[in-house]
């Protein structure tokens, strides 16, 4: 018996002793790709494409992994790239992802490769930016690909690189996004048995990285609500039945179905109106108002109770006041769900990418497709810090926003990360 540990023991240490030089192997490469993830960045900040328009960016995606000897699929999910890395010995298949797309915003940050791009949105002219990180997102993947197919002889299992379109939601009419690659079968052939994800943060300070087990974004969905009344004269509205006072008794019921109809110490839950639209002219009370909101619930019981309470707090709403509502809820990401086996096993790995700077934090109410991922595969998806540590001399915006800025030395973090996790599971999966 006292033999058999031994030998255990010594199995053991030799494990942590090859992992640990695979990873210093790993930071080493790092290093020396970093400067030019950073200048790959810059290029795709400079020439951001709007989502399932991204024909450049995905040009540049598929020309790099090319270069470096990795089997290219193109064309998934209309602009998305899929790179095969097959590694020297049998092993998991691991999926590692980056989406690509920008947003219709307008830049405004300083930086000399500022986005100078226009385009056309919902028939409106706009600038172009990445606004949300994504081409820290490419370059760090790009970077990731660059060395691990360095490393191919020590691999054990294959990786598939996995760069997305559409994040951001496909144009009206469109599909696109993680959903659509799941459906065109981007997880298959080879069969993904885990995917792991990244977002850089605007919040979170560089050289942090932050995650939380279990439900770590939220569900988004939208919710279209039609109040018909009768039109009459402003002067007097008894004489129809007016949608606008309706509208806005049915926006404040809306409130109290998270207030005061949702068990909030289980999960947090959202119900914004940001679009209402209703009558042409000041002295008349239109026959009809529209509102368009967002519905943001991290559990799938809730989820459900509340589109059901949205339903029948419109419709009894107005039908009190003698009007209809018609009500229409589109389902869009799912929550997005840190697998806790995996995310249990992973954490080592993202400690040694941020030397130890890593916290557990709060669910996130914005949402995210990589989420479509995690409901085929186990995933494990987190944040890195992209946050100046000195204050910098001019405005600094939040994500979305006209003057969202990241700070590059950030990305490093976020690509020894990659790097950890994928070497790690492979090691772990023998």
């Amino acid at each position: 018996m006292k033999r058999t540990i031994t030998l255990l023991l010594c199995v053991f240490a030799y494990n942590a002793f090859a992992q640990s030089a695979l990873n210093k192997k790993t930071d080493k490469l790092a290093a020396e790709v970093e400067q030019r993830m950073i200048e790959w960045r810059r290029d795709f900040h400079e020439y951001p494409e709007l989502s399932n328009r991204e024909f450049k960016t995905a040009e540049k995606v598929a020309a790099h992994l090319k270069s470096l000897g990795i089997e290219v699929q193109t064309g998934v999910a209309k602009t998305g790239v899929v790179g095969i890395l097959k590694g020297g010995k049998p092993g998991p298949v691991i999926g590692l992802r980056a989406d690509i797309d920008a947003l219709p915003v307008t830049e405004r940050t300083p930086v000399p490769f500022a986005s100078k791009v226009k385009s056309t949105y919902n028939e409106m002219e706009t600038g172009v930016m990445h606004a949300c990180g994504h081409d820290t997102h490419i370059a760090i993947l790009m970077a990731t690909a660059e060395v691990l197919s360095k490393m191919k002889a020590d691999l054990k299992g294959t990786v598939k690189f996995i760069f997305q379109p559409a994040e951001e939601g496909a144009p009206e009419g469109e599909e696109g996004g993680a959903k659509l690659m799941v459906k065109e079968g981007v997880l298959k052939n080879p069969d993904v048995d885990v995917i792991f994800g990244l977002h850089i943060s605007a919040d979170t300070p560089v050289g942090m990285i932050n995650y939380k087990p279990g439900g770590t974004m939220a569900a988004s969905d939208r919710f279209i609500i039609k109040v018909k009344g009768q039109q009459s004269h402003g002067s007097r509205p008894w004489g129809g039945v007016d949608p606008i006072v309706a509208s806005a008794q049915i926006i404040n019921g809306l409130q109290t179905i998270v207030s005061r109809q949702t068990e909030l110490t289980k999960e947090a839950a959202v119900i914004s109106v940001g679009v209402i639209r209703g009558g042409v002219r000041n002295n008349i009370i239109p026959e009809e108002v529209e509102m368009i909101g967002t519905i943001r619930t991290l559990d799938t019981d809730m989820q459900k109770i509340i589109h059901e309470k949205i339903k029948l707090t419109a419709t009894k709403i107005a039908e009190s006041m003698g009007a209809t509502a018609d009500v229409n809820i589109i389902i869009g990401y799912p929550v997005t769900y840190n697998d806790l086996e995996l995310t249990a096993k992973m954490v080592p790995s993202i400690n040694k990418a941020a030397g130890g700077n890593v916290h557990v934090v709060d669910a996130v109410t914005g949402a995210e497709d990589f989420s479509f991922f995690q409901q085929q595969v186990p995933g494990f998806y987190f944040f890195v810090g992209g946050r100046p540590l000195v204050e910098k001399p001019f405005k600094l915006g939040g994500h979305h926003t006209p003057d969202f800025y990241i700070e590059e030395a950030g990305m490093l973090t976020g690509l020894k990360a990659m790097l950890n996790v994928t070497v790690d599971y492979m090691e772990m999966k023998k």
